[in-house]
């Protein structure tokens, strides 16, 4: 028998009491008794996301949400700025692209983070442009870009707005979408919310909520101001993932009990030790600065194939991970520390990535990065 251990950024675990309520009866969608169901997943989104805002619930995977944060609040030709520094900010410039808008990119070397004044000095070059897209954690690197930083920048531009795909980044980091001025943020809940993939998030601010008022782009699924108008009467537009939804509410309830503050830490704290057991180890890190707390992509060691590194912990001990992605395909391998997570998943990942590259012939004494996970636990309390 092999135990399975899911230490990927996406799906990751989704705990006990979170399967046995969506395992209670489905109820119809439009019927009275869904209506507090949806009430309370919206209250503890808003909660979540730190806004006023209204936060849409959308039957999709995050990319749906991704989709919707163009075709809602721009028109073709509209002049945008796509921060691209790995698959997910190529994926903004593609759906921009796919609903013809003209895409200026600011092209940020893999493992790297941008630099809130580029952004500024492309802003003040061109003053037509309408939006910036950025992720706040690019998953296929490992790099966390300054969201607070960016947005202070942005929000100097009346006429521009600030988008956001958080994707991976919502609960292990904090976003503070109100007080930084972030007017549309994607979430998924196959993340940090610890429930299956199909439920996509997004906030919208009433600065952006104007510029829907003028958007010509084509949508039918994804279009908002009826998601809005629904999600006043504790509704979806089209039919609601229901069984997903009872699931959320169970989610958020575990992360209410625990406190904004104290998730944050609990992702900070096993980052960190993820973190300094691999560099234990003698391995590097992909990201070159500003690691996210939602996932560290690790440079395979000289001579290594990261997607046999990959594989090896999932064939030989259970634990999937990820490999890497495109130009990093082969050159790093991923752990993900992300919603339900605890030290004791950090330390098997860990021992985990001891067994495989000892196994592979890379010359390490077992229980050396165990340690070092274990000492940084103890010490900050994880």
């Amino acid at each position: 028998m092999l135990k399975r251990y899911l230490l990927a950024p996406g799906p990751t675990p989704v705990p006990s009491n979170v399967l046995l309520a969506m395992a209670s009866p489905v109820i119809h969608h439009r019927a009275p008794d869904f209506l507090p169901v949806l009430d309370s997943a919206k209250k503890g989104l808003k909660w979540l996301y730190q806004t006023n805002n209204d936060v849409l619930i959308l039957c999709s995977t995050g990319t749906g949400g991704m989709v919707g944060a163009v075709n809602n609040f721009f028109n073709k030709g509209d002049s945008v700025l796509v921060i691209n520094g790995g698959k997910f900010g190529e994926r903004w410039t593609k759906i921009c692209r796919a609903y013809n808008l003209g895409v200026e990119e600011i092209t940020v070397e893999w493992g790297h983070a941008v630099k809130p004044e580029e952004v500024e000095d492309r802003l003040k070059k061109n003053k037509d442009i309408k939006g910036v897209f950025v992720q706040a954690s690019e998953t296929s690197t490992g790099v966390y870009h300054d969201i607070k930083a960016i947005a202070s920048v942005v929000k100097k531009y009346e006429d521009t707005l600030f988008i956001v795909d958080a994707i991976s980044a919502l609960v292990a980091h904090d976003l503070r979408t109100d007080e930084w001025g972030i007017d549309i943020m994607v979430g998924g809940s196959q993340k940090g919310l610890m429930l299956p993939p199909g439920i996509a998030f997004v906030s919208v601010s009433e600065k952006a909520w104007a510029k829907a008022e003028t958007s010509k782009l084509p949508k039918f699924y994804f279009n908002f101001k009826k998601e809005r108008e629904n999600l006043a009467r504790n509704q979806t537009n089209f039919t609601s993932p229901v069984t997903l939804i009872i699931g959320l509410n169970e989610s958020l309830k575990m992360l209410r009990a625990e406190g904004l503050e104290n998730v944050f830490k609990r992702h900070e704290t096993l980052a960190n030790a993820t973190r300094e057991a691999v560099k234990a180890l003698g391995l590097e890190l992909y990201a070159q600065e500003s690691p996210s707390n939602a996932v560290t992509a690790i440079m395979s060691p000289p001579g290594l194939d990261g997607q046999a590194v990959y594989k090896n912990l999932r064939e030989k001990y259970g634990i999937t991970a990820a490999g890497g992605q495109d130009r990093a395909r082969g050159k790093v391998f991923r752990i993900a520390h992300l919603g339900y997570s605890d030290r004791f998943d950090i330390i098997t990942a860990i021992a985990g990535i001891e067994m495989v590259l000892k196994g592979m012939g890379y010359p390490l004494k077992f229980g050396t990065g165990v340690a070092v996970a274990q000492e940084l636990l103890m010490a900050q309390g994880g």
